[in-house]
């Protein structure tokens, strides 16, 4: 795995409140709320400076996507994003992961958004998201 994370993704409550704070509040730039079902659903993404995106996305959504219970007391307010160039490189860094003694909590599958993606939770818990994105890709490595 690449010592790179290309998106930070915030479990939110109540997305439309939290775009109204990043965007109307703080001014950071966005295409808006992508694939909102009357007001329902939906993620928004942030493009910061760096290069790293901040995306939000409702909490019940991320458990959902992830395989991750909210009612179990595990942290899914928070994913850190590993966007890859290839699926078979999400595989790759999903099996080192593992060999590594993280916990793959979701194997690599094709995505409702078109793309392909897996979690899995490191040593210390936290979660992370291992996607190929064909609107999202990395730089190639130097």
């Amino acid at each position: 795995m690449r010592p790179l994370v290309s998106m930070i993704t915030l479990g939110v409550r109540d997305l439309q409140r939290a775009f109204r704070f990043f965007h109307d509040g703080l001014g950071w730039p966005s295409e808006g709320i992508l694939g909102a079902d009357d007001a329902e659903g939906g993620v928004a993404f942030f493009p910061l400076e760096t290069g790293l995106v901040i995306a939000l996305w409702p909490r019940t959504d991320l458990a959902a996507d992830s395989g991750v219970s909210t009612d179990t007391g595990d942290a899914v307010g928070i994913a850190l994003a590993h966007n890859t160039r290839s699926p078979a490189e999400v595989d790759q860094v999903l099996d080192d992961a593992r060999a590594a003694g993280a916990t793959v909590v979701k194997p690599g599958q094709e995505t409702f958004w078109g793309g392909y993606a897996g979690y899995f939770r490191d040593p210390e818990g936290h979660l992370w998201e291992v996607a190929w994105n064909p609107h999202l890709l990395p730089p190639d490595p130097a």
